[in-house]
């Protein structure tokens, strides 16, 4: 080989060699993306739905997966807190099998867990519910505090799912059912 085709080789295989290794990474086919994220990254989501951060019921929302939302009304009046299972696009209630949820708290280091029983909505159908109510004191007082670390956990269909609760302190309380 003479040496300006050897040269001209060598250029090539770098050439080769630079383009190829300067490709941005592929992106992950959507089967390789993570389904469980429900809790707050510490980042505004886009996941392809279009809601407000209030529900139809003018609770706050808590994504549950890209399934399904759950809506948290805090009714101070009457000293409730009540959760509504929402559709994907956090529009239309959707009843489920489950007796109860829960929400687990952090609250100073200490965990607790607060059940909310059904109650069912005049809609729901025999054996399901899409809300669930507690009157427990202590939940509706911690969920108004601040530094309180709340989880919401749901079983639907035999799935578990997680959402965090953020509570907005910064403004007027008073939410009704």
């Amino acid at each position: 080989m003479t040496p300006n085709r050897v040269l001209f080789s060598f250029s090539t295989l770098l050439l080769t060699v630079v383009v190829l290794g300067c490709e941005p990474p592929a992106t992950p086919p959507a089967s390789e993306t993570s389904v469980e994220h429900a809790d707050d990254h510490g980042h505004d989501h886009d996941h392809g739905h279009d809601h407000s951060s209030h529900g139809p019921h003018d609770g706050e929302l808590v994504e549950l997966g890209n399934e399904y939302h759950a809506e948290i009304v805090h009714d101070e009046a009457a000293g409730t807190v009540t959760v509504y299972i929402l559709d994907g696009a956090a529009k239309a209630q959707v009843p489920i099998e489950a007796a109860e949820i829960a929400l687990n708290l952090l609250q100073d280091g200490q965990p607790s867990q607060h059940k909310l029983p059904a109650g069912p909505d005049v809609s729901d159908p025999e054996g399901k519910s899409s809300r669930f109510i507690s009157s427990d004191a202590d939940l509706v007082d911690a969920l108004h505090q601040e530094g309180v670390e709340a989880k919401l956990v749901v079983s639907i269909d035999g799935k578990s799912y997680r959402g965090s609760v953020v509570h907005d302190h910064d403004h007027e309380h008073g939410h009704v059912d």
